[in-house]
């Protein structure tokens, strides 16, 4: 088990839990909530077998990482990610972020630049901003997040079967696209996550990375499903073509918000394509 120390709290390392593998260009891929690095199986084994070092890690709260209460913000997940960069001293990389993970991608750009990073790929992307508000119409009522929160802190557990339910589309992809077992493997890794975590985690998914999305240098792939349910793709991806020139852009078709486990068909030659271009 390998971690990287990036803060304290009360006197304890803050640490990240991170895997590193192969050879040749890195790809770092960073998870969605509420998994962690094991949430890659689809994308790992065949990243590597085109030749190219993976690196994935746990976000704090999650997984193997430290289960600290501090530092839920998108400016300290990509200070964190930036760390765990510099601690493997990574360059040309490929950043590839799933859900929440594309806000650390985002972030990571605008906070950090692109020095190290070569390409950024969003799959089922939060940006460029989920909060309804004037200047944002096209965002979701607060009043949905508030909800979530409450529904967290009443039965967190129940939470996690009806928000793992959708995630999959399950009603309509169960048994074909997702098992019994693999949802019970997401079961299984959401219970892992620390419960504070999980509730800090909701309102950062209102952070505006419009900025962030500006300052973008690098070539961008995004893939969405068009029947995401948890980030719906009229506010969210089928915004990014306006906001970010030359971006390449793949929607799945009938994908529900975890494409990479329910459609690996659609995301990882899309992945590998854009990879080695």
């Amino acid at each position: 088990m390998t971690k990287l120390t990036v803060g304290q709290e009360n006197g304890h390392d803050i640490e990240i839990h991170f895997e590193d593998h192969g050879t040749g260009r890195p790809v770092v891929l960073i998870h969605g909530f509420p998994l962690d690095g094991r949430s890659w199986d689809k994308q790992e084994r065949v990243l590597l077998e085109a030749g190219h070092r993976v690196v994935s890690y746990d976000r704090r709260g999650f997984g193997e990482s430290s289960r600290t209460t501090v530092g839920f913000d998108y400016d300290t997940f990509a200070d964190d990610l930036h760390a765990l960069l510099e601690h493997l001293d990574l360059r040309d990389a490929v950043l590839v972020g799933f859900s929440m993970g594309t806000g650390e991608v985002a972030r990571y750009l605008g906070r950090h630049g692109s020095g190290r990073v070569a390409k950024a790929a969003l799959l089922a992307t939060v940006p460029p901003y989920l909060l309804k508000a004037e200047d944002n119409p096209e965002g979701v009522d607060r009043e949905v997040f508030e909800g979530i929160k409450s529904a967290i802190v009443a039965d967190r557990p129940g939470y996690f079967k009806d928000f793992l339910d959708d995630f999959f589309n399950v009603d309509v992809l169960g048994g074909t696209r997702i098992s019994e077992p693999a949802w019970q493997a997401a079961f299984a890794m959401a219970l892992q996550a620390g419960p504070y975590a999980v509730h800090a985690c909701v309102d950062t998914w209102l952070t505006d990375f419009r900025a962030d999305i500006a300052a973008i240098d690098v070539p961008v792939l995004v893939v969405h499903g068009d029947s995401d349910r948890i980030l719906p793709y009229d506010a969210t991806a089928a915004r990014l073509p306006a906001l970010i020139p030359g971006l390449t852009f793949v929607t799945v078709k009938d994908g529900p918000h975890n494409i990479a486990w329910t459609h690996p068909e659609v995301v990882n030659p899309a992945l590998l394509d854009f990879v080695k271009a």
